[in-house]
């Protein structure tokens, strides 16, 4: 026996011999086992068995066919072999010619690798793994125009855009450190390059603010040329929108004032001009215009006088409906606010009820819930709900009776467990039913051109309410939550969490919907001819106002013809290694060998392992820190600073990312060199083990994008033993479907939320007793307690991202171009004995040896990996071995003399879907093998490390220079400028008069007629601006109220809507002195005597546009009030009566008014 073991130790000696874990200069790099064969071929001495590499037939093109029954389905990319070896595939001319040496990858001679024959598993065709579509425009959306393409999120710290506005000339944006705008002329240039810091490189020309706090909410006023926005400081600032093209950067803000304590939410202008702003707590305060106007007239050096105008002037609206410290609407966050024009009204969203102003006189009209139900007054959450929660955390561990006393710790630790698990169940349900409004909370509001309002909730529904607050219908398209509204002509857009955008009509019918991009999206708004959306990431599209309709496929036909002008393609390398470590830790000789030897031309380094860390304690904290999001331990970030020094971090590489399930660890580096082109790093976690609940086994993945395209590396660790193959294909197949990187879902509720902290609350009581349990018999029970625990929480993940795998988003991995399998897989040799399995790897025939791996047979058949590609192993077996024993006789050889298997593999998908191998906007990545093999030399573990270094060609978009051809197709395509030129198209109208003269009370009624057979007309009316009448003949100079708000004394309903095809609309112009409180001092109206004594005079201007009109159209109404009214004293306390009191109208017809003008 002894002789044996000298003469297999002789063996290995010799057949190392000529191994080296770093390749010498100027040699081809060769697999381990590629290198033992040369050596060892002629020591072979079974005859009877061959099944050397050589006998195994060349590869053909069949092999794709999923069906075929060969028994090696390997993917040759040329069947024309000229170096006369089987298995040396002869494509690397293309990567040759291909290959950029300034993408990263540091010149040596890596020319000379080989890629590596693949093995190919079958049922890559159908379902969920299926290579997803790509296209050089793509085919399921309207081409857009990328005003700022998708940054980098690493690019935007401190930077990124909350919001959007557009004004007639530009688009300006909220950053977290100012404001920005584009002009809409400059659109179609190219990007500004290294002028410009990261993330705007291939961004349209833009201007840039100073450093100011964080941006929240934006607001046009086109009638003054201002823009206000409303800051997480709490103020208000106002920017001039009219700024030269050579005025240099940054420019700086006009007016600021500190409005609120805390963040301004959301502003608008109201029909009267005046600044409305919620904030924090429910706060809505008003900013008479009057004194906004006195303010802005002021000079710069009077700035802080101007500031101190505003401040004082504010009107709280809170405090006026709080009687005896009970208020009238919420204390939560206003959401936002919206100003219907319609009406003269200002409707207030909060995320579970909504509050109806008069914008005139400021009163509180109603108070209303997300049901429509009216409510007098909002009470405070009542302390119930929570008591029943609170109740149920109040669980007694360990019951006080005698009988179970007399249990010992064993029975005791068991009733704390079944009373933790009993606990979770219950909160979990009951919790589930107390938080089910959160799913109907109110994220969005907008007026739509018929003069309906419609909300949207985080349940994806639509509500569509009258003017007056009445619920009329609702409606949903998306299950995803609403983020943002955006209405044009007769159209509503709405933009969702899960990226989508949809069209509705007014009735609330699905138009179209497409995604938009591949974040939520966060604001919407019309101008120049687009519905520009802005996704969480910064990227900016404009949607044509057109689509969908004939222009898309006009355009995604030119623009794919001029895809050689935009098509770029760089080249990345990859090392990617997984090591079971065994809850050992390695040295750094070791870590050299593994990856530090074979990084010189890597541009990404990945790196997972498994049992990094294990032991029942330790998994059931893991797991009680996942419920509450955390992760990561103290000997996994050693491991990450130990293979930091290893990859020389900090200097050549950067540490990217990393994510840490239990003993799961996988984390990712990049070369510094091609850093600007890698980033957007997400993480993601699938624990398998114990009811899918534990750690023990699962996944752990990381997705960045490269190039403009995604990756994902997925760390896996499947079941055990030899018989449990179904077990791991069911593991592989429950992370593939269940692992999500999305940031912006929210999988867990605030139902789920309470579950997570007591279930964490409950681990850290019996984590201490868990470990004890294991080998008590009590194994069953701590199964049972993860599956139900696991239950509580799963069963609201199911619940909330229900939505998110639908046909328009299918799952995270599927959608990847390229996906990366590396971990411990557990597959086996089965059908052969353990003295059998060590002859053979002695003997270096791998080849035999795989037709005995179970995971060749299931991805054969279709049952695991579906459609994915491996490297021919050609190195022997990684399990199992003993510790600190070197070479091949280091196998186990104790009592169970496990079987050696390849346990440890790395297995990839790219964008090929069949034997096509040229890398294109179609087919975006196209990688291939350099290097797979594993490091015999490490003894640290029971298992060796693998390493595969990936060579991968990446085709991606200039999006600057696609930008300027899609502005050129628009110039010179004929029939998209005709497409165009029918949307300057607005209806024929006609008004009734141009002149109304009002006295005090007075009514003229103003007749709008459409005279179009077909189309709507949509008109708006404001109020260009007011001035006082001197005499007939001198012409006074008009000064517009903010956003063109009507002045006090006038009233005109409805003041916008649509006019149906040959008919006409009666708009009431009407005369009203009405003053609330705030417009009084001792019950005197200010300025009676210098502005309410003379006559005065408005422009009204009616714009008309069509239903997705481009072009307006005005009719200008001159309105005057001829004062006749005496001087009266107004006592304040009759102030509170109703408008009704004031006096009764006296309606006069358009003619009427005329008459009176020229008496």
């Amino acid at each position: 026996m002894d002789e044996h073991n000298i003469q297999d130790d002789d063996k290995d000696k010799e057949a190392l011999a000529g191994l080296s874990s770093v390749p010498p200069p100027q040699r081809k790099m060769h697999s381990y086992s590629q290198q033992l064969r040369a050596n060892s071929a002629h020591k072979r001495h079974h005859q009877v068995r061959k099944h050397s590499l050589d006998d195994i037939p060349k590869p053909s093109d069949h092999y794709y066919n999923n069906e075929d029954s060969s028994d090696d389905d390997i993917f040759a990319r040329n069947s024309n072999n000229a170096s006369g070896e089987d298995y040396i595939i002869t494509h690397s001319q293309r990567l040759d010619q291909n290959l950029s040496l300034d993408s990263g990858c540091p010149p040596d001679d890596s020319r000379n690798f080989q890629p590596l024959p693949e093995f190919v598993g079958a049922g890559g065709t159908n379902g969920i793994f299926k290579v997803p579509m790509r296209a050089t425009v793509h085919p399921r959306r309207p081409p857009c125009l990328e005003l700022r393409p998708h940054p980098l999120r690493e690019t935007q710290v401190g930077k990124f855009l909350r919001n959007i506005a557009c004004t007639d000339k530009q688009l300006w944006a909220g950053q977290e450190c100012g404001v920005r705008f584009w002009r809409f002329q400059d659109a179609y240039q190219p990007g500004l390059g290294t002028k410009v810091r990261r993330g705007d490189e291939d961004a349209a020309p833009f201007q840039e603010s100073g450093n100011t706090a964080p941006t929240i909410c934006l607001l046009v006023d086109s009638a003054n040329r201002l823009v206000w926005s409303g800051h997480k400081d709490g103020k208000i600032r106002s920017w001039k929108m009219d700024h030269a093209a050579d005025e240099p950067s940054p420019f700086k803000e006009g007016l600021s004032w500190q409005a609120h304590r805390g963040s301004v939410l959301s502003i608008v202008m109201s029909s009267y001009g005046d600044l409305w702003s919620g904030g924090e707590g429910g706060v809505i305060k008003i900013w008479p215009w009057e004194s906004i106007e006195k303010s802005l007239s002021l000079r710069p050096e009077e700035k802080h006088m101007a500031a101190l105008l505003v401040e004082r002037s504010f009107i709280d609206l809170r405090s006026q409906v709080t009687v005896n410290g009970n208020c009238s609407i919420s204390s939560s966050d206003i959401k936002c606010l919206v100003s219907d024009r319609v009406r003269a009204k200002v409707w207030c969203a909060q995320p579970l009820s909504f509050s109806l102003w008069d914008a005139r006189t400021k009163e509180l009209l109603k108070v209303f819930n997300i049901e429509g139900q009216t409510e007098n007054r909002v009470d405070m959450p009542s302390s119930d709900q929570g008591g029943a929660v609170e109740d149920e955390m109040k669980v007694k561990f360990v019951s006080s009776s005698k009988k179970e006393k007399s249990g010992g710790f064993l029975q005791r630790s068991r009733n704390a467990i079944m009373g933790a698990a009993d606990a979770v169940r219950r909160v979990a349900t009951r919790g589930a039913g107390a938080f089910a409004e959160d799913n109907k909370r109110t994220e969005a509001l907008v007026l739509a051109a018929d003069g309906t309002i419609w909300s949207g909730c985080t349940n994806g529904l639509l509500v569509q309410w009258d003017g007056s607050g009445v619920r009329l219908q609702d409606v949903s398209h998306h299950p995803c939550a609403v983020q943002c509204f955006c209405a044009f002509g007769a159209r509503i857009y709405v933009g969702y969490v899960s990226g989508m955008v949809q069209v509705m009509d007014l009735e609330g019918n699905l138009v179209a919907g497409w995604m938009a991009h591949n974040g939520p999206v966060i604001k919407l708004a019309v101008g120049d001819g687009y519905i520009f959306s802005l996704a969480t990431h910064g990227g900016i599209r404009g949607w044509s106002i057109s689509s969908p309709g004939p222009i898309d496929s006009l355009l995604r036909t030119d623009l794919a013809e001029k895809q050689p002008i935009y098509s770029r393609q760089d080249n990345v390398r990859m090392l990617v290694g997984t090591w079971n470590v065994g809850q050992g830790r390695a040295s750094q000789e070791a870590l050299m060998s593994w990856l530090g030897s074979v990084v010189s031309d890597v541009g990404i380094v990945v790196v997972g392992l498994q049992e990094v860390e294990m032991g029942a304690g330790f998994l059931a904290m893991s797991a009680a820190k996942e419920t509450v999001g955390l992760e990561g331990s103290s000997i996994g970030h050693w491991w990450l600073d130990t293979i930091g020094k290893a990859l020389d971090e900090n200097t050549t590489f950067e540490r990217m990312g990393s994510r840490q399930l239990a003993g799961l660890l996988v984390s990712l580096w990049a070369r510094k060199s091609i850093r600007t082109h890698v980033g957007d790093i997400d993480a993601a976690a699938v624990p398998c083990g114990f009811g899918r609940a534990i750690g023990n086994k699962g996944g752990v993945g990381l997705r960045i994008r490269v190039y403009d395209r995604l990756i994902c590396f997925v760390n896996c660790h499947l079941a055990a033993h030899l018989e449990a193959v179904n077990r791991r294909n069911a593991d592989f197949d429950h992370i593939f479907r269940n692992m999500s990187f999305s940031r912006s879902s929210n999988l867990l509720n605030n139902a789920a939320g309470m579950v997570r902290l007591l279930f964490f609350c409950c681990s850290l009581a019996f984590s201490t007793y868990l470990f004890r349990l294991l080998y008590s018999s009590g194994l069953p029970l701590v199964l049972s307690v993860a599956a139900g625990a696991s239950a509580a929480v799963q069963t609201t993940r199911v619940t909330n991202s229900a939505g998110v795998n639908t046909e328009e988003t299918k799952l995270d991995l599927a959608e990847a171009d390229m996906i990366v399998f590396l971990g411990d897989f557990n597959y086996r040799l089965f059908g052969i004995s353990y003295d059998e399995a060590r002859d053979f790897v002695s003997q270096r025939c791998f080849d035999w040896l795989r037709e005995k791996d179970q995971l060749r047979a299931e991805m054969k058949a279709g049952k695991v990996f579906q459609g994915m590609r491996e490297a021919i192993i050609r190195f022997p077996p990684t399990y199992k071995f003993e510790r600190h024993r070197p070479g091949l006789a280091g196998y186990d050889s104790g009592e169970k003399k496990r079987i050696p298997a390849w346990c440890d593999r790395v297995i990839y998908r790219d964008n090929r879907s069949g034997p096509v191998d040229e890398c294109s906007l179609e087919c975006p990545i196209v990688s291939s093998i350099l290097l797979y093999e594993a490091c015999m030399d490490v003894t640290e573990s029971d298992h060796k490390p693998v390493r595969c270094k990936f060579h991968s060609t990446i085709a991606h978009v200039d999006r600057s220079v696609r930008r300027q051809a899609f502005g050129e197709v628009l110039q010179v395509n004929k029939k998209v400028k005709a497409i165009l030129d029918e949307l300057r198209y607005v209806p024929e109208t006609v008004v009734s008069t141009n002149n109304i003269v009002l006295q005090n009370q007075d009514t003229s009624i103003l007749r709008i007629t459409n005279k179009c057979e077909k189309d709507k007309a949509i008109f708006r009316i404001v109020c260009e601006g007011q001035s006082p009448v001197k005499d007939e003949e001198d012409t006074a100079e008009c000064h517009p109220r903010g956003s063109f708000g009507f002045p006090r004394w006038l009233e005109v309903t409805p003041a916008a809507g649509i006019i149906k095809p040959e008919q006409s609309v009666e708009v009431a112009v009407h005369h009203e002195e009405f003053h609330t409180l705030e417009d009084l001092v001792d019950g005197i109206p200010q300025n009676w005597w210098c502005e309410d004594t003379r006559d005065k005079e408005v422009v009204l201007t009616v714009s008309i546009n069509g239903s997705c009109s481009t072009e307006t159209k005005s009719h200008q109404i001159r309105v005057r009030h001829c004062f006749s009214a005496k001087t009266v004293r107004i006592d304040s306390k009759s102030i509170t009566n109703k408008k009704s009191q004031g006096g009764s109208r006296k309606i006069s017809s358009s003619s009427d008014a005329i008459d009176d003008s020229r008496n």
